[in-house]
């Protein structure tokens, strides 16, 4: 048993002193994945607990200018993050067929690199989606696959930067990052209230849009089974099957949302459809008035606004349908 765990412990050092990319060892969090696990559990202990218990018995938070200002830093962030991923290799002559990484110290490799760490960094930012969930008290959108979603995105993207910053798979975190851009001004907008609406029709091609960066995701990754290509292939199958999955997950939104044109009266309404809680909320206003001690948000906001999309490697689900009790 001494001599496994001794095993253990120095494949374990072996791989991160020997087999990872030596020029990120000694950035902020990439020495050990201890730091970013420890966080990942601490997120995923709050949302399901902590924090839930904090906020029982206080009244839901208005968070209008906050997430305002959120969704406003997020857009921002994304299209900082997608310029410097054109910029230090995209643009630049990266392949779209088969792009090894470039371990060198060169200026253009270095800026590949710390992309990547930016990139990782903003999978924690994300996290305040499910914070402000909670601190408006929409526990029910913070479901078991959001919370999952979300705590395990940070150690993905540690492991590919650990041991591949840069290279062929960043296509997605390109893709990506450019959806957040044009998602997280969506969300600005809706949060800035019901007369900026008429400004949001497109929402139905937010999701057609996201549809299709799942599928290039899928035939760019999953073409490395058919050439020969010097990058890691389990990589490739990883961030292949987030693509396979987040296309699923999508296709059964589109269809539950705009695909029943012809629905009978009483059906469960497909607005309440929240893609297992993988979408980012939509503001609706905390402080409107109540009736018969249930709010009535949801005659002031147009329905066909009140639903959820998800961010790809997503985010959790806002506005919904539901009254609320009154809090005392």
């Amino acid at each position: 048993m001494t001599t496994i765990v001794a095993d253990l412990v120095h494949g374990y050092n072996d791989l991160l002193e020997n087999k990872s990319d030596p020029r990120v060892k000694h950035w902020v969090m990439m020495s050990s994945p201890l730091p970013t696990v420890a966080i990942c559990l601490f997120y995923v202990y709050f949302s399901k607990s902590l924090g839930p218990k904090l906020m029982e018995n206080r009244k839901p938070l208005t968070l209008r200018r906050v997430l305002i200002m959120y969704n406003l830093i997020q857009t921002l962030f994304s299209s900082w993050i997608f310029y410097e991923y054109l910029m230090s290799g995209w643009a630049k002559g990266y392949s779209f067929r088969c792009q090894p990484v470039d371990y060198s110290y060169s200026p253009m490799a270095l800026r590949m690199a710390n992309t990547c760490w930016w990139y990782f960094i903003s999978k924690f930012t994300e996290f305040f989606d499910t914070i402000f969930f909670i601190l408006r008290k929409k526990n029910q959108q913070v479901t078991t696959l959001h919370v999952i979603h979300h705590g395990i995105m940070p150690f993905s993207v540690w492991m590919g930067l650990k041991f591949t910053p840069g290279g062929h798979s960043t296509f997605f975190a390109l893709l990506n990052t450019f959806v957040h851009i044009i998602m997280y001004f969506y969300y600005m907008l809706a949060a800035m209230g019901p007369e900026y609406q008429k400004y949001i029709w497109w929402k139905k091609y937010l999701t057609t849009f996201q549809m299709v960066q799942f599928v290039l995701i899928m035939v760019h990754q999953f073409q490395l089974f058919f050439i020969e290509c010097d990058y890691p292939r389990s990589f490739m199958i990883y961030i292949g099957l987030h693509g396979v999955l987040f296309l699923g997950l999508f296709s059964d939104f589109y269809k539950a949302k705009y695909g029943d044109k012809g629905q009978k009266p009483g059906k469960k309404s497909v607005q309440n459809v929240s893609l297992n809680g993988l979408c980012m909320p939509v503001y609706v206003q905390d402080s409107v008035p109540e009736q018969n001690g249930v709010s009535s948000y949801a005659t002031i906001y147009n329905k066909e606004y009140n639903s959820c999309y998800s961010n790809g490697t997503n985010n959790g689900y806002v506005a919904n349908n539901n009254t609320e009790k009154k809090h005392a």
